[in-house]
């Protein structure tokens, strides 16, 4: 059974599919102000966020870490910007070769002579590839665990 000191509100998360009774699911779902004012004190809408597959980050409230954000506020996904460099053409057999750094890589050269009668001329062809610099999946994420977030209704 969870304490009652748990002020009204604040989600908690919670190991199973199901709250405990007089708790509810942070699943966006509309509730009765007039059943639960407590919890309308906390959510004056009669709705409660919509927690499922979200992570919750911390207000800045004057850090300039998150600047511009109002409490209960969603933010989209977004990564770290990811660079990375690649040369073109090598021109004469004495030049540096053809390079690709960082999320760029050279699948293959091949010759380019502009003329006929130049030395050792060659392109490149170049992919990016962001896994080879960050962890990738179809989403950004950190680890975590799954687990649902619960409200107390009073």
């Amino acid at each position: 059974m969870l304490r009652l000191e748990v002020p009204v509100g604040v989600p908690l998360p919670w190991p199973t599919d199901r709250p405990p009774t007089g708790w509810l699911l942070c699943n966006g779902a509309r509730f009765d102000k007039t059943q639960y004012p407590l919890l309308a004190s906390a959510y004056p809408s009669g709705q409660l966020p919509d927690l499922r597959g979200e992570f919750i980050r911390g207000a800045d409230a004057g850090r300039q870490v998150d600047t511009g954000r109002t409490v209960l506020s969603t933010q989209g996904d977004a990564i770290r910007n990811i660079t990375g460099q690649f040369g073109y053409v090598r021109q004469g057999q004495w030049a540096p070769w053809v390079t690709a750094t960082g999320a760029f890589y050279q699948t293959s050269t091949f010759s380019a002579a502009i003329k006929r009668g130049d030395p050792d001329n060659w392109g490149s062809v170049s992919a990016f590839d962001a896994s080879r610099v960050v962890p990738t999946a179809h989403e950004n994420r950190p680890r975590n665990v799954a687990f649902n977030y619960i409200v107390r209704g009073a």
